[in-house]
């Protein structure tokens, strides 16, 4: 009686009036508005929305493009404690911790060990911010992206004019154009593939996954993709500054990779087709070992193609400044080394051989001796790589396919891939699997709503740092982006094989390293449960800064984790010039798992700028 309260009226007023902030959250949502900015600008997003509610949209968080929003200063922190981190000097624009000249150069060239991940000790890491250079602009969107790169993001012209003749790359204005042409498809990737797809089933679905040995700027994985083809490409970082950087760019799967005294980071069995253009690997060296571990991650009945020496050595022996004796020998010794791997030539003409793995052991007219005593041949980080060949899984039947027989593309993605059905996954089953799926599909459909642009062109180089049994890559699948899913090597369960029979592309990786790539190179980066994973094995900030420097500036960060978990990785980030808001679970705000969306904000280096690593 004697307390003060509300009238009946003003509290109905009060409920009414959150009521219609409320209604009105959710329809600005539904609206989802955005403006068309302009040529090489993207979108503007502009969600103002009254802070009072939620409504699964982050009304303080912009998902959008604004290159003319310079900034070069550190952030200041709301709160004394925060470690603000500054930027790296504009020297590191480009640096990559674990592929970096002046490390490589103390390392042995034999086998190319120079040229592998060698990483800098926790003493040496940075704890700074890489710069984008001055410039820098959001690349172009797919598919434009294929043809089109600011001379800005990536400016080094060294490969227009090493590899004019070819048309690799040219540099017109601001911008470099991809005209598709190859050292060995002069009349462009297209053709080329033409002429592969005669051969090889490459309309029907029946090859997704494709590797390019010693890529160049990718343009043979930039012109598979129209013909729904996902090639992981990889190159050195050499003396062809920037290769793995452009197909990035293009908006083209790769990473900086060597054939050398390690394994490939891919499980056995991965891919449909594999191919060397001109890559100058010495196939029939060190008694053939780099064919032997082409061949472990090459699926039985899948293709391998050669454009280069030694084939049409007859045509090139004075091109290439070799003897004929020599080149007739390593092209008998490629013979009989694809022979013995139960490999069956299928096509030579001109530049292209093709041989085809056999479907299972039973078909091999002439078998190795030498196979291979591992048990598991999806144990390959920095696991040295052997002279032995990997034998092919037992079948029943001589018609059977080693492994089991996949689904063409686009069926294999939901179908239960056959290393489930096989039992070969401890713990996961075919009910578990499609458990898995229906999860992701709604964990995705909360991002599209919290981001209306995931789905768009926005979004096309997307990471899954924890990818279990590619769940969010396959609720994601569409042309217009394309997925790295890393099985990091610490991950209870190996799943990276499993993620390759759905038709998708992946790598091993161990997080407490710096990924094999430039910065910049990735729009939208998903990290389920890695901090909790990795938790008292590696530094939460050494993760972060990592997903900083490949993180494109203005892409999105999508961190999904235990609650105490993402308190302490929002207070590193922000020192880290990236906006976030936290997000409950989609069943509630009583599960204790949560959603912490980060956007990076835009900045580049200065012109005064200095190294810093403090």
């Amino acid at each position: 009686m004697g307390s003060k309260s509300n009238p009946p009226g003003n509290r109905t007023r009060s409920s009414l009036s959150i009521f219609i902030v409320i209604g009105l959250c959710c329809f600005f949502y539904i609206l989802g508005a955005w403006q068309k900015s302009g040529f090489g600008k993207g979108d503007s997003i502009a969600l103002d929305i009254t802070k009072q509610t939620d409504c699964s949209i982050l009304s303080n968080l912009n998902f959008e493009t604004h290159h003319n929003d310079v900034d070069t200063e550190p952030i200041k922190p709301s709160e004394p404690k925060i470690k603000v981190y500054k930027p790296c000097g504009v020297e590191f624009k480009d640096y990559t911790p674990c592929q970096e000249q002046e490390r490589a150069m103390k390392f042995p060239r034999e086998d190319m060990i120079y040229r592998e991940r060698h990483c800098p000790r926790d003493d040496e890491k940075l704890k700074c911010l890489i710069p984008a250079p001055k410039g820098y602009t959001t690349p172009f969107a797919w598919p434009k992206s294929r043809d089109y790169a600011h001379y800005a993001n990536v400016p080094y012209k060294h490969l227009a004019v090493e590899k004019a003749v070819q048309h690799w790359v040219e540099y017109k204005g601001d911008v470099f154009k991809f005209p598709g042409g190859g050292t060995m498809f002069p009349q462009g990737a297209d053709a080329y593939i033409d002429e592969l797809a005669s051969v090889i089933p490459i309309a029907d679905g029946t090859v997704r996954t494709a590797l390019d040995t010693g890529c160049g700027v990718a343009s043979w994985g930039a012109y598979l993709l129209k013909r729904n083809v996902l090639a992981m490409s990889f190159a050195p970082r050499d003396n062809h500054e920037a290769q793995v950087q452009f197909a990035l760019e293009r908006g083209v799967p790769a990473v900086i990779g060597v054939l050398g005294s390690k394994n490939l980071p891919y499980p056995s069995r991965a891919f449909d087709m594999a191919q060397c253009s001109r890559c100058l690997i010495p196939w029939t060296l060190n008694d053939g070992k780099y064919l032997m571990e082409v061949d472990r991650v090459l699926r039985p009945g899948g293709f391998w193609i050669l454009s280069g020496p030694p084939i049409n050595w007859r045509t090139y022996y004075q091109t290439w400044k070799r003897s004929k004796e020599e080149l007739a020998e390593e092209q008998r010794n490629l013979e009989e080394l694809a022979e013995s791997l139960c490999w069956e030539k299928k096509y030579e003409k001109g530049d292209i051989a093709i041989w085809r793995k056999k479907t299972n052991s039973a078909a091999c007219s002439k078998r190795s001796a030498d196979f291979c005593d591992a048990t598991d041949f999806d144990d390959v980080w920095y696991k040295s790589m052997k002279t032995c060949v990997t034998p092919y899984p037992e079948v029943s039947s001589p018609n059977e396919v080693a492994g089991g027989k996949l689904k063409k593309f686009p069926a294999r993605l939901l179908a239960v891939p056959p290393r489930i059905s096989q039992g070969s996954v401890p713990g996961v089953t075919e009910e578990s699997y499609q458990e898995d799926n229906r999860l992701w599909k709604k964990h995705v459909n909360t991002y599209k709503r919290i981001n209306k642009l995931i789905g768009s062109e926005r979004y096309r180089n997307i990471m899954d740092m924890n990818a279990g049994l590619g769940g969010f890559a396959a609720a994601l699948e569409s042309p217009k982006s394309w997925v790295m899913n890393v099985v990091p090597t610490i991950a209870e369960e190996n799943t990276l094989g499993v993620v390759y029979e759905r038709g998708l592309i992946g790598i091993y990786h161990d997080w407490c390293e710096a990924f094999s790539t430039y910065p910049r190179t990735y729009d939208l980066i998903h990290a389920n449960g890695v901090f909790s994973l990795y938790l008292n094995r590696c530094k939460a900030e050494d993760i972060l800064l990592e997903m900083d420097r490949i993180l494109r500036p203005e892409g999105v960060v999508i961190i999904r984790d235990e609650v105490e978990v993402l308190n302490k990785v929002r207070r590193i980030v922000r020192g880290m010039r990236w906006n976030t808001k936290m997000v409950d679970h989609e069943d509630g705000p009583l599960v204790p798992e949560k959603i912490l969306v980060a956007v990076k904000q835009y900045w580049v280096a200065s012109s005064n700028s200095t190294s810093s690593d403090e």
